[in-house]
């Protein structure tokens, strides 16, 4: 590139990946929303994950996005890897189809990528509740509902991996270091994750100088039911992470699967845990149940990886990287 030449603005493909018409109308909000982008997206990637009756309507009623059907292991990881042979973008961009994008998401993604180092970027991700925010629940445990939490970068900066429902990489990634690995991902309902820190920390074990970037300002705001605002769900979410991290340790190691959470456990909580009890001092009696539920969160989560870890191998599918040719 000559001195003075602008860098070429990357042209999107964005993967949207669906497995219940329940969601029917966050899923047509979405498409609007990414049509209506101030950098209009180069192409819309619907993937149904294993539900025949949402593909057929979706390819009858969705116009302007190509719809496909997930071929490969049920779940995110394998609806996402089976978007990825389609795309012809120069970055693919993934987000869940019950959020909405904020109208300058592409475009605030886009401007990172003229640092050739970049090699993926994401942004923040604002829950909407949709019974309102329990007050026993603690903003570093966002995360259990999908969304960013407290204790993330306020401005833009380097990160270990990005999250799963505002994420893009440039495209070549996928074909050198591999797809999702299936097996540790959600399927429908189950509520477990994880798959894309195992991806991003595969990807910086491959390019040591790759960049992360996590910008807030490139926002989506995403659903939470009411069925996710219940302590019953925020407990099967803490316990199926403890599961996700100890499968991500056996697969990258222990060094490089836990760097954020040790930072996470010895600074962002007891910071929450603190303000929790002083805001019950300010006569919040809810901070008392916030901290409450920092420390209930944090044993959970611990349990399931130590368990996790003396469980039996899963059965893990990293797809190889010759299944998604540049």
């Amino acid at each position: 590139m000559s001195s003075g030449e602008k860098p070429m603005t990357p042209a999107f493909s964005v993967i949207v990946c669906a497995y219940t018409e329940k969601r029917w109308d966050d899923l047509v909000a979405n498409i609007r929303a990414l049509q209506e982008q101030s950098h209009p997206p180069h192409q819309v990637i619907v993937v149904i994950d294993h539900n025949p009756a949402l593909f057929q309507r979706a390819k009858r009623e969705i116009a302007g996005v190509l719809v496909a059907e997930n071929t490969r292991r049920p779940g995110l990881s394998g609806a996402r890897n089976s978007g990825l042979p389609l795309a012809d973008g120069d970055v693919v961009a993934f987000i869940d189809e019950d959020a909405i994008p904020g109208p300058r998401w592409l475009e605030l993604l886009a401007s990172h990528y003229r640092d050739e180092h970049v090699v993926g970027v994401g942004g923040a991700i604002h829950p909407l509740w949709a019974a309102g925010r329990p007050a026993w629940f603690p903003g570093e445990f966002d995360w259990v509902v999908g969304c960013t939490y407290a204790g993330m970068p306020t401005s833009a900066q380097p990160v270990r991996n990005l999250i799963g429902c505002n994420m893009s990489f440039r495209r070549w990634v996928f074909s050198r270091v591999g797809g999702f690995t299936e097996g540790i991902g959600r399927i429908g309902t189950r509520p477990v994750g994880c798959e894309e820190t195992e991806l991003c920390i595969r990807l910086r074990q491959y390019q040591a100088d790759a960049l992360l970037i996590y910008d807030p300002e490139a926002y989506v705001e995403h659903r939470v039911p009411p069925a996710r605002a219940k302590l019953r769900y925020f407990l099967d979410r803490c316990y199926s992470e403890g599961l996700s991290k100890a499968a991500i340790v056996s697969l990258i190691g222990q060094s490089d699967g836990l760097s954020s959470e040790r930072q996470y456990t010895l600074q962002t909580l007891p910071r929450g845990l603190l303000r929790g009890l002083l805001d019950t001092l300010k006569l919040d009696f809810a901070g008392m149940l916030r901290a409450g539920a920092i420390v209930l969160g944090l044993s959970t989560t611990g349990v399931g990886y130590l368990l996790g870890r003396l469980a039996r191998k899963r059965t893990l599918m990293r797809p190889q990287s010759s299944s998604f040719p540049v």
